[in-house]
């Protein structure tokens, strides 16, 4: 079957790597986007193992749709007994971009419109819509009137693992926090740190590719495809249990994160509990100045998403925090790799550190960059003579 798995942006190759590793034959890698062929069972593993996908897609119908009429008549000619069973609910998420028509939700009106005449005009009844907990959910995309139109086989957004109990005022979304450790190149055994670590996403993503953990086990409910006519319940279970067989239970790598306020890091330790991580990852109240590497592990990563400082005024309490994060990197992370994610590029600059890679991302709606800093001993710059060392501290 045709499949596209939907991620945020500046993640498609990594996804195709992903779902590559899977077993998938990746067709087409777009925007937010990455189009492959695969059967069943990938549909089922890819639902569980993905960490990068927001939504798997299966595409049943594509059209072109220059108004109202057409969009109509065109919806009104797939079969949808084959996709909505008796007593079944349903609901539309349509997205919309340079068409002609200007709201995708009078887009979704007028294709359920034409879902339920068709049932009304067969069997004198019609199915009803349920925007919370469909029993299955239909995506629409149109792109310059062209429209494709899937089912959802998640169902819901993959990012809602699950496993998070507490939040703090701006959590991190689960697959850009994913994302950012797959960015770092991190291998899973390598120390990682986050020294303002929130609700420890960032951690509790490290700690499931650590421990080889599926974060769709962590799923409340029922899939999408778990509603589907074609649905094999003994494949998924086959697939599940796979899955869970795959799990390490000795702690693979060295994980810890700190944050200043104690509530916070009260709801961090409840989300790692819940995704059953509370034997690999440790957990501290620390000022982010004090944070350090743990001597005894060797050159590691920092990966951190810190605070953007959105509110009016905040621009000079920013910079001064900005600097404080650049002077705890240099002296205590020495040796280190350091990734810090950041919508305040002007806040950024006075870290104090030249970065060496800076990737485009967002972070919801706003432009972030991911910045690497290499934390070298000493300097980077050869020294003038074979006599001469580089002296501590010095960076470049």
């Amino acid at each position: 079957m045709h499949l596209t798995a939907t991620t945020q942006f500046g993640l498609e190759e990594l996804l195709a790597d992903e779902l590559y590793a899977l077993g998938a034959d990746i067709t087409h890698v777009g925007s937010r986007a990455v189009e492959f062929i695969g059967d069943q069972r990938l549909l089922y593993e890819t639902v569980l193992w993905s960490r990068l996908s927001m939504r798997l897609l299966c595409p049943l119908a594509g059209f072109y749709a220059p108004d109202e009429r057409a969009l109509y008549r065109e919806v009104g000619r797939i079969d949808w007994s084959e996709y909505i069973g008796p007593g079944q609910t349903f609901a539309i998420t349509a997205v919309v971009n340079k068409s002609t028509f200007e709201h995708s939700l009078f887009v979704a009106q007028l294709m359920k419109d034409a879902i339920v005449d068709q049932f009304r005009d067969r069997t004198g009844s019609r199915p009803d819509v349920d925007t919370r907990h469909p029993d299955i959910r239909l995506h629409l995309r149109m792109l310059e009137n062209e429209v494709i139109i899937s089912r959802d086989a998640a169902g819901d957004s993959l990012h809602r693992r699950g496993y998070r109990q507490a939040t703090n005022d701006a959590p991190l979304n689960e697959v850009l926090a994913a994302g950012l450790v797959l960015l770092a190149g991190w291998d899973g055994k390598r120390p990682l740190i986050d020294p303002m670590c929130g609700s420890a996403t960032i951690l509790t993503e490290a700690g499931l590719i650590a421990q080889r953990i599926a974060p769709g086990l962590f799923h409340q409910g029922k899939f999408g495809f778990e509603n589907w006519a074609d649905f094999d319940a003994d494949l998924w279970q086959q697939v599940r249990a796979e899955a869970e067989a795959q799990r390490l239970e000795e702690p693979q790598a060295y994980l810890a994160g700190s944050d200043i306020d104690p509530k916070v890091i009260d709801q961090a330790a409840q989300n790692i509990t819940a995704a059953g991580l509370e034997d690999c990852i440790r957990l501290s109240v620390r000022d982010v100045k004090d944070a350090a590497a743990p001597a005894a592990e060797g050159p590691g990563l920092v990966v951190t998403n810190p605070p953007y400082g959105e509110r009016i005024g905040e621009e000079a309490e920013m910079a001064t925090f900005y600097k404080t994060i650049g002077d705890a990197l240099k002296t205590n992370f020495q040796g280190y790799e350091a990734y810090v994610l950041t919508g305040n590029l002007d806040a950024a600059k006075t870290i104090g550190l030249k970065a060496t890679r800076r990737i485009p991302l967002f972070n919801g709606p706003i432009d972030c960059r991911l910045l690497k800093y290499e934390l070298y001993r000493g300097s980077r710059r050869a020294p003038a003579s074979g006599n001469l060392t580089p002296s501590p501290g010095s960076y470049t």
